[in-house]
């Protein structure tokens, strides 16, 4: 390549290298490693589980197939009706009605029958066509790269910027990786936005990681998947989705967050919520298969399909929390209901509310509202658990294994119908009290009936389908055993404890208290591999002290002495132009001056020569006169 390649770094993850120049010019993030391995896996799973699913489709036709010629081999045509019946044979007209539907279905099945044969004469087995993959935001091509050289059965990977000069460096990577990504990967430059919304139902699968908020593109990304597609989507504006500003999360997501524990975890909710709300103006639903908080972002995994009938049920799966501003206490309102009917239809109404009334019941404050939120499950365990099985299997080819590994085992091992979670130092720091193991509190909480796990969120939270006045009971019951200091009565601790627990907890070790991970001593919230591990300087921005703790002052420093360096140089060639215009200028100065000189004294000798000339005249001319004879 004719490109001098001092003035880059070769950056290698995976299979795939990328050149960086040393300017901050293109978005590069190391911490987000982790963030692609995982797109990977999944990606990896959907692949297969798609083919899976074609094939499962294409066996269920040509089985349509071989039925259809049976069933019109033993049909027989039927006599004439007598006494001059109606021509439908003398049915009624339900009867009419099923008969013409069931013709209508053999003539679908005999379509597809004439589909599938069309396909499969003389061709062996079906080809499939490869899944088309888009990456809206690419920035250097990294992730696109990866894509193309790591995901086996992968097609086409269209990377989109519409910055020049990061499409420039995503070109330059590719050219860089070899034939494999020149063919698999293409690059362009254009509005992420523009272009889902002129291709729709057309990529496999759509993955938006934009620096900041998701939301200005999932409008267009929801129309752009194909029925059954995937779509992973990433948001790093957490201060905005976990309660800072509320006011702007409701803007771009149209919820409303609360600041609790569970802050994260609602994040995932929110973002959920909003997806669906998108889908649903076009007929479409979203099935998550896997939502993770990682680090500093949240990414969701979610499959897109049409169905004008499954779409009703969207507000049986979103819900509005109140949380209590006094305890830990939170419960959800879902939006809608369902009701049988007779002819085992489903009517939706509207959900019965209010949960809560308008004061606490544990602790007499009053309830903040956020929402609405996804209250459905967030992650398919069928795909957890194969996701998992493939990361294990090809565990030297994930260069942040061992994190995406221990995410995806805890992940495995949450309640899925559980929204939300406690957190028992919380429940602790209400009543002024010392903290039970958790192991301590797990067991009261399965010997009470009901079931409890851990989160991936936060190593400290509890996910149990509990109620809320268990969970209360079970603590009072454990500050009998370990007394408090009396606190102010009107103090939401000393409110719960002024009650009598109705439930009498029993603390004895349950079997399931620890969790498979647990007990095989599987580590599941590993620390960050370097200091600085997270966010990153978004690209252009130019680097200044105030970023240390974003880089590094190692990094900071280096930066800063490079660019003093380069200024240092700078301004010694400017010196040395100096220089040489002084010199210019003294020579042409001193030449013009030796000029002037000599016209000078040429012109003073000229003049003095004709003065002299003209005296000497007069001179003789007067020596002249003096010796002219007398007449």
């Amino acid at each position: 390549m004719s490109m001098d390649l001092s003035d880059f770094t070769i950056v290698k993850e995976g299979e795939a290298e990328i050149l960086m120049h040393a300017k901050n010019e293109v978005f590069y993030n190391k911490s987000q490693v982790n963030n692609r391995d995982i797109s990977i896996a999944v990606l990896r799973t959907f692949i297969a589980k798609q083919k899976e699913e074609r094939e499962a489709k294409l066996s269920k036709r040509r089985k349509a197939v071989t039925k259809v010629p049976e069933k019109d081999a033993s049909e027989h045509v039927p006599e004439e009706a007598p006494n001059g019946s109606a021509g439908n044979g003398g049915v009624s007209n339900g009867d009419c009605e099923m008969q013409e539907k069931a013709h209508d279905e053999e003539d679908e099945a005999c379509a597809v029958s004439e589909e599938v044969v069309k396909a499969t004469e003389g061709k062996g087995p079906v080809v499939v066509k490869a899944p088309k993959v888009l990456e809206a935001l690419s920035a250097s091509g990294l992730r696109a790269l990866r894509y193309a050289r790591e995901v086996e059965g992968i097609g086409q990977v269209v990377a989109l910027d519409n910055d020049k000069v990061s499409v420039e460096a995503c070109r330059r990577n590719i050219k860089f990786n070899g034939s494999v990504a020149c063919k698999k990967v293409e690059s362009h430059l254009a509005d992420a936005r523009v272009y889902m919304l002129t291709h729709p139902n057309e990529f496999d699968v759509v993955d938006l990681d934009p620096y900041g908020s998701p939301s200005v593109f999932l409008d267009s990304a929801v129309q752009s998947v194909v029925d059954g597609g995937l779509l992973m989507c990433t948001a790093t504006d957490m201060a905005v989705l976990c309660g800072g500003n509320g006011e702007v999360c409701y803007s771009k997501y149209g919820s409303y967050p609360l600041r609790g524990k569970y802050c994260h975890e609602m994040a995932l909710r929110i973002l959920l919520a909003s997806i669906e709300s998108h889908a649903n103006r076009y007929k479409r639903y979203i099935v998550p298969v896997l939502s993770v908080q990682m680090n500093f972002y949240i990414r969701v995994f979610v499959r897109v399909y049409s169905s004008a009938s499954a779409m009703k049920n969207t507000p049986l799966k979103l819900s509005y929390v109140y949380q209590c501003t006094g305890c830990d206490s939170f419960h959800l309102q879902p939006i809608g209901r369902t009701m049988s009917k007779s002819n085992n239809n489903l009517r939706y109404l509207p959900g019965y509310g209010p949960v809560v009334p308008q004061e606490c019941s544990d602790c007499g404050k009053k309830f903040n509202m956020g929402g609405p939120i996804w209250s459905a499950p967030i992650h398919d365990q069928e795909w957890v658990a194969s996701i998992l099985a493939g990361v294990k299997s090809m565990k030297d080819r994930y260069p942040a294994y061992d994190r995406i590994s221990a995410i995806l085992t805890t992940i495995s091992e949450e309640l899925p119908d559980v929204p939300l979670f406690l957190s028992l130092h919380n429940l602790c720091a209400t009543l002024k009290c010392t903290s039970p193991s958790a192991v301590m509190f797990r067991s009261a909480v399965i010997n009470a009936g009901y079931r409890i796990s851990g989160t991936h969120v936060n190593p400290l939270g509890l996910k149990s389908d509990a109620p809320m006045d268990v969970i209360w009971d079970i603590m009072r019951c454990w500050v009998k055993n370990h007394p408090v200091k009396a606190q102010p009565p009107e103090q939401p601790g000393s409110v719960i404890l002024s009650k009598e627990p109705v439930l009498q907890a029993n603390f004895a070790r349950a079997v399931a208290s620890l969790s498979k991970a647990q007990a095989k001593k599987i580590a599941r919230f590993l620390p960050n591999p370097e200091r600085h591990w997270g966010p990153k300087l978004r690209a252009g921005r130019q680097i200044t002290s105030k970023h240390i703790s974003l880089l590094g002052a190692d990094v900071v420093n280096n930066l800063l002495n490079q660019e003093d360096g380069e200024q240092h140089d700078t301004k010694n060639n400017l010196n040395h132009e100096d220089g040489e215009q002084h010199d210019a200028k003294n020579n042409l100065l001193n030449q013009e001056d030796g000029d002037q000189h000599d016209a000078k004294s040429n012109l003073l000798n000229h003049e003095d020569g004709e003065q002299h000339d003209a005296k000497r005249q007069k001179t003789e001319e007067k020596v002249d006169e003096n010796h002219e004879p007398a007449s």
